[in-house]
């Protein structure tokens, strides 16, 4: 059989993720394998027609398209993402139409299924038989218990192509045509208290629902709120992926665009951020995509800490459970708090509400600190940087491990002396049968005595 790999790694064949695919093309060479460097290759892919037609003409001619890439802040790269946006831009879709699919992504696990849920959703948006999603770790091909389960996987790929299978598809089409939103009464102002407000959207938008939702939250604030495009920001490309950042946090791109210097004295310097853009596909644009991938220079280390966050999106977001997540999770692991995420799939009246409430607790929260408990997207999040930052990840991202070390984020479990000492003392009480069916019946009223404490006394 014929099969189409489009590569999403920023490194072409240096991929970790390429790996995982070369292997398999060794152990299976009875099929061609076509490797494209979609991501590498992107700024001329864009604007050559020609090279991008010979892509979709590969693609055309395959039985199978697998999509390997490796995971760029809970998602593809941008310059991956671009690859799909000019699918549609160029009527493409229809070259992918009963092609079976298949997606092999790499990373440490941060949200890998989130990415996952992307690419089989851009899969069956084309019509294509989604055939399976393969998520190792980005070190796991080193084990033949690892390799077994790839080649498993890759047997049962080509079966299902092969004998063109019937696939399960777990995601409905979406309807981008959202209701037209006229503003009604003036916003109700809010007062802004001096804290800086920015307002950064992908692009310009002119006289549609994004526009007038962001002219809407604008004006909410009796002091002038900052407004400004990522594409009046001279960012040259896309994240490498390159890791030179994590030594010391100085980004390939230093000296060579403005996105540094952007970040740093514009997201990193307001109390309060509102990010505002269209839905393309199942996320935000690709514009928006890189501004994330490029933040990357702070590598791990979360930089909205004590930040307001909200959202203005334009589409239909409430059908799109896997993009919700990502935002969420990005608030969470990034220490901000999420006040609210309003789209233009309401009213206009409703959606006049939702934006004035949206400046009111913006400014609110901002005036007390006030910063939500994060979920187990944030705390899981977190828990997986932490435990690699300090293994295997250690020597690459050092400046990571000096901020995780200097605000306490090692805080593992089996460093905690007194637990440690507690549990010992109880568990060997609990050896004794008569003692241990004491304890049984104590559980409940001990596990809530410190908190009826502190309920009590106050």
């Amino acid at each position: 059989m014929n099969i189409t790999v489009l590569n999403g790694s920023p490194k072409g064949d240096l991929s970790v993720t390429m790996q995982y695919i070369r292997f398999i093309e060794k152990k299976f060479p009875i099929h061609k394998f076509n490797y494209i460097d979609i991501a590498q290759k992107i700024n001329k892919i864009e604007k050559d027609k020609e090279l991008f037609d010979s892509i979709i003409n590969d693609i055309k001619n395959s039985d199978i398209v697998i999509w390997g890439t490796p995971l760029y802040v809970s998602l593809v790269p941008s310059q991956y993402k671009r690859f799909i946006e000019l699918i549609y831009e160029n009527d493409a879709a229809d070259s992918f139409t009963g092609k079976y699919g298949a997606v092999i992504t790499t990373s440490i696990h941060f949200f890998d299924h989130t990415a996952q849920n992307y690419l089989r959703a851009i899969i069956e948006d084309l019509n294509m038989n989604f055939a399976g999603g393969f998520s190792p770790d980005m070190y796991d091909l080193m084990k033949e218990e690892n390799r077994t389960k790839l080649l498993q996987f890759a047997e049962s790929l080509f079966q299902s192509a092969e004998k063109k299978l019937k696939t399960a598809k777990s995601f409905k089409k979406l309807n981008y045509a959202m209701p037209e939103y006229k503003p009604g009464l003036p916003a109700a102002t809010v007062n802004s208290r001096g804290k800086k407000i920015l307002i950064l959207s992908d692009r310009e938008y002119n006289n549609d629902n994004m526009s007038k939702m962001i002219d809407r939250l604008y004006n909410a604030f009796n002091a002038e709120a900052k407004k400004i495009t990522l594409s009046s920001i001279n960012i040259s490309a896309g994240c490498l992926g390159c890791c030179e950042c994590g030594i010391d946090n100085r980004c390939v791109y230093t000296g060579k665009d403005g996105f540094i210097e952007f970040y740093n004295t514009e997201i990193k310097k307001a109390d309060i951020l509102i990010f505002a853009g269209e839905i393309k596909d199942r996320y935000l644009s690709s514009k928006w995509k890189q501004m994330l991938d490029r933040s990357f220079f702070n590598t791990h280390m979360p930089t909205l800490t004590g930040k307001q966050l909200g959202f203005l999106i334009s589409g239909p977001l409430s059908d799109i459970s896997n993009l919700r997540e990502i935002l969420q999770a990005y608030g969470e692991w990034q220490g901000a708090n999420l006040v609210d995420i309003v789209t233009d799939e309401n009213r206009p009246e409703e959606i006049d509400e939702l934006i004035d409430n949206l400046a009111f607790k913006l400014i609110q929260f901002s005036e007390t600190g006030y910063v939500q408990p994060v979920t187990f997207l944030g705390v899981g999040g977190m828990k997986i940087f932490r435990d690699d930052v300090w293994g295997r990840l250690k020597f690459v991202f050092q400046a990571d491990f000096k901020y995780y070390e200097e605000n306490g984020i090692f805080d593992f479990p089996q460093d905690d002396q007194k637990t440690i000492e507690v549990n010992a003392k109880m568990i060997a009480l609990t050896e004794n049968p008569e003692m241990r069916e004491k304890v049984r019946k104590m559980i409940k009223t001990e596990m809530v005595k410190p908190m009826k404490h502190i309920v009590e006394s106050k």
